[in-house]
């Protein structure tokens, strides 16, 4: 008992502030009077069963803590305690001790009274108690009964002296007043006795004021759950309930724990009575509006129980408690606990469906069960969302079994588009034109996916829908698509995860498998990819071979003159005289000759092109930016064949000379020959080389992995689209058509495509310079020739086989020539009709010759300048084959490669002297010519797709 005593005499005087005008004794006085005090409050043993209640005096600290704190932290903080002090068995008055600190807690009022302790009546005020329905913290909304923080230090304290003080000015009054004029003295106020004076204003209310009892209370409870007002509580207001004002406390604390469900009820039957747009969000009011039926249920039985109460209450003939009738307030409290958690949460759904709505809403319920510890709170999600999803999956049992959208508040994953907006959002150009039933009709919203789902199951889900709708209106194949609807249609519902997963599997794999037959069967897509493949990418050889042989003399005149029904006459002469006379006749009249739009100066070879032709609905996969790159790859290539065979067709020709007229001529034009015939074949390998690679290295293996792509056993039609769209882009990229960033400028050029198109010039070019040099050999040797049987013929006659005036025609030019002109020469036009090499019209060698020798000069170092250029560009390649494309060029290491450096502005004007005759005439023609041999080609031929 020592220790008990020390405890407290250290606490109070810890709690007690010392005054600085006060002397030893009066400080030692009220230090025992608080002592006194303390005592008396811990020994009191003359409470009522009820007061020893210690999860009442719990109850009541946890609200004043939570009147008195915004914040939760104190409330937790006195829970964790509380807990601790429930487990300790060495301490027995956890109720003494918990009611002291609450009556510390207390403020004190002027005249010293305890305003907590002080009965209503005491000062014949009336208390107007009022309960507002507000939403309740994020952080604490979804827990139950949070208890609140303890006491401070300091009102503690506080209180303890105030307690003192009073006892002391009591005691002291009560020693200067004496009864009848005799010193005697009134008891002193103990807290037992201050005690006992609350007990018994609670318990004998004034007689002016009345004060409903419990039953009256209970009797009106039930209409009160129900929203309703009644004579004891009224709502003033949707959120607002009055209760009388004469209730002492812990009733009141009582009625407010059961004005909550109250409040919500009221709310939540406002909510189901609106109107609202969207199946789902109707669904949810379903949901609400069964769950507010259970609860009137639940009041119904509570109702019923408490009328049997009062029933047996007044047939009692001697007078017992409501308690004892089995009903109280606070066994209503406990009953109703379950169904007003359930109010929250329906509540805080209602309030949240005004800002989401389909997928969104569905998620947010689902988290309830998913991010939540609390069993009630889990089955009670569950079991909403087993009402709130069956639209949802009414919707997606109608997209994966029949292929259409019914979602008229757009609740569904998955959006119908417009032509307006997709105009407006469609800036992929390998999308132009929008007209693609696949890819712009249907698009995954994936912020409206719910969580229910995963995302690869909802992407299966759009794929299985968009398919069958392809089907019926791409594929026109609506009779298989209503029959899988009949047979495989099944009922999908919440919950069964497993089933609806096996459903979901096996449509997808039905739908796919259909899709892929269709088109592989019925439009042949694989063969027009093939027929590409063979036509437009050069894959057909003896083909491409017969039609440049035939349509090099038309394609040698100006683009003017050129005839398109003149170029289909000789592509069907191509057709019949090789293989491809064996495909089949949907893939060749497919097949067409077109002219590109006309420029000046152009010529046939020009704006020759092939065009392929695609309908619905392979055009899903042949879009119209896969044709433009089709058209634009077929160019490249044209070209580069185009100069194979004006090379090759040169080559037999020196080759064929060389054992007659070039032989004749050997003393004067051997070593020039000599020269032009390994520049020749230098050119010659470059175009076999390069012509192998694009062929071979990257258009055969990117086919093969096109081929890998489509065997794949689940591949869908978006996996087709994919792998052609790359299928394509390697070729381009891989066979240098792609644009590369500039390491000086910054921005994207088409650095190969316009190396490559100079480099195929200057061998036209150097080309042409030959035939003039071999039409120079002809004319020497037709020369040789004349002069030869002219001496035999005067040397026949016995006349001298040369004179003065035969010496004089030698070195001059030949009567009629008018190839010379004020001492310069020049080629005459060659006549295209006739087989025979054009002949040059020979004038003074010192002029003609060296004039050749300088061309071709020129020619063959530009040529090999612009060849080591290019080996350098592709020696620093990431691309492996296109490091190999320039080792395969230099194999022997004949040149040395070497990459282009940012010129300075003072060295344009002497390269300008340096120019060789090619850079020369293509700056006469401008910048724009040489543009058009590279990228100007790909927009060209995507102008001519789109009229076509």
């Amino acid at each position: 008992m020592s220790r008990v005593n020390d405890a407290l005499s250290s606490l109070v005087s810890a709690l007690i502030p010392a005054l600085s005008d006060e002397d030893d004794a009066a400080a030692d006085q009220r230090h025992e009077d608080a002592l006194e005090i303390t005592k008396g409050i811990l020994s009191n043993h003359k409470r009522s069963a009820e007061s020893y209640d210690i999860n009442h005096v719990s109850d009541l600290i946890k609200k004043k803590l939570w009147r008195e704190n915004d914040a939760p932290d104190k409330a937790i903080q006195y829970s964790n305690l509380y807990s601790r002090l429930l487990t300790l068995p060495i301490l027995t008055q956890k109720w003494a001790i918990l009611y002291l600190l609450h009556q510390l807690a207390d403020p004190i009022s002027e005249n010293g009274d305890i305003s907590g302790s002080q009965s209503p009546q005491g000062t014949g005020q009336k208390r107007q108690h009022e309960t507002r329905f507000e939403k309740p913290p994020s952080s604490t909304r979804f827990q139950r009964d949070e208890p609140g923080a303890a006491p401070n230090n300091a009102s503690f304290s506080a209180r303890l002296n105030q307690l003192s003080t009073q006892s002391a000015a009591l005691q002291k009054k009560g020693k200067g007043n004496g009864r009848n004029g005799i010193g005697h003295q009134e008891p002193p106020v103990t807290p037992e006795v201050i005690l006992a004076r609350e007990e018994a204003e609670e318990a004998s209310p004034e007689i002016d004021v009345e004060r409903p009892t419990e039953a009256a209370l209970l009797r009106d409870l039930p209409f009160t759950l129900q929203g309703l007002s009644s004579t004891n509580f009224k709502f003033s207001s949707s959120t607002t309930l009055q209760l009388p004002s004469t209730l002492p406390i812990s009733i009141v604390s009582l009625l407010h724990t059961l004005a909550e469900p109250s409040l919500l009820y009221r709310g939540l039957s406002e909510f189901v009575q609106s109107r609202e747009e969207g199946l789902i969000g109707q669904s949810l009011k379903s949901a609400i509006g069964s769950e507010l039926r259970s609860y009137l249920g639940l009041i119904a039985t509570l109702e019923g129980e408490i009328r049997r109460a009062i029933t047996t209450l007044n047939e009692a003939e001697t007078g017992i408690s409501i308690g004892k009738a089995g009903v109280t307030l606070k066994r209503c409290v406990i009953w109703t606990r379950d169904a007003t958690m359930g109010l929250r949460l329906m509540s805080l759904m209602a309030e949240e469906s005004k800002n989401r709505k389909g997928g969104q809403l569905i998620s947010f319920i689902h988290s309830f069960s998913t991010s939540y510890g609390d069993p009630f709170v889990a089955a009670f999600a569950e079991r909403m969302l087993a009402h709130l999803t069956r639209p949802f999956y009414d919707m997606l049992s109608k997209w994966i079994y029949d292929g259409e959208l019914l979602d008229p508040y757009h609740e569904f994953f998955v959006i119908e588009q417009n032509q307006e907006q997709n105009e407006e959002k469609n800036t992929d150009p390998r999308r132009v034109p929008a007209t693609s039933v696949w890819e712009d009709k249907y698009k995954l919203d994936h912020e409206n996916v719910p969580s229910i789902i995963t995302e690869d199951f909802a992407k299966k889900v759009f794929l299985i829908g968009k398919s069958l709708n392809f089907i019926r209106f791409g594929c026109r194949d609506s009779a298989w698509v209503e029959a899988y609807s009949k047979d495989a249609s099944k009922e999908l519902r919440y919950g069964d995860t497993a089933t609806l997963e096996a459903f979901i599997d096996k449509a997808y794999k039905t739908t796919m498998t259909r899709l892929i037959y269709l088109m592989d069967d019925k439009f042949k897509l694989f063969d027009h990819l093939n027929a590409l493949k063979k036509y437009l990418l050069l894959g057909q050889g003896d083909f491409i071979a017969l039609l440049m042989e035939s349509l090099s003399t038309n394609l040698d005149r100006p683009a003017g003159s050129q005839y398109r029904h003149t170029l289909t006459a000789q592509l069907e002469h191509a057709i019949r005289g090789s293989n491809a006379q064996y495909d089949s006749p949907d893939v060749l009249r497919r097949l067409d000759a077109r002219l590109l739009e006309l420029s000046h100066g152009e010529i046939g070879w020009d704006v020759f092109t092939l065009e392929y032709r695609v309908d619905a609905p392979v055009d899903v996969v042949v879009t119209p930016w896969a044709n433009t790159q089709y058209l634009v790859i077929f160019n490249f290539l044209w070209r580069i064949k185009r100069v194979e065979f004006a090379l090759g067709s040169t080559w037999r020709r020196c080759m064929t000379g060389a054992r007659g007229v070039l032989a004749s001529v050997d003393d004067k034009l051997g070593r020039d020959w000599k020269v032009a015939r390994c520049c020749i074949a230098e050119m010659i390998h470059f175009v076999n080389q390069l012509q192998y690679y694009i062929l071979f290295e990257v258009i055969e293996a990117s086919w093969d992995q096109l081929q890998a792509a489509i065997a794949k056993p689940n591949c869908t039609l978006d996996d087709l689209i994919d792998a052609h769209t790359k299928y394509l882009k390697a070729i381009t990229h891989k066979g240098l058509l792609g644009s590369a960033r500039s390491t000086i400028t910054g921005t994207r050029e088409d650095s190969f495509t316009s190396q490559l198109h100079y480099i195929l010039k200057i061998m036209l070019a150097y080309k042409e310079a030959v035939d003039g040099l071999y039409s120079f050999s002809v004319a020497e040797f037709t020369r040789r020739q004349e002069f030869a049987a002219k001496i035999e013929t005067r040397t026949a006659q016995g006349k001298w086989g040369l004179g003065d005036k035969d010496d004089e025609d030698l070195n001059s030019p030949l009567p009629g020539d008018r190839g010379v002109t004020k001492g310069k020469t020049r080629l005459p036009q060659r006549d295209t009709d006739s087989p025979l090499p054009p002949l040059l019209s020979t004038g003074v060698d010192d002029q003609m010759l060296p004039s050749l020798r300088k061309r071709l000069q020129e020619l063959s170092a530009d040529f090999r300048s612009r060849l080591v250029v290019l080996l350098g560009d592709l020696s620093v390649q990431p691309d492996v084959d296109m490091k190999f494309l320039g080792v395969v060029m230099n194999f022997n290491d004949v040149y040395r490669p070497e990459r282009r450096r940012k010129r300075r502005e003072g060295t344009k004007d002497r390269d300008k002297d340096r120019k060789t005759p090619v850079e020369k005439e293509g700056t006469e023609k401008g910048s724009a010519e040489e543009s058009k041999d590279g990228s100007v080609e790909g927009s060209r031929a995507q102008r001519q797709a789109e009229k076509s």
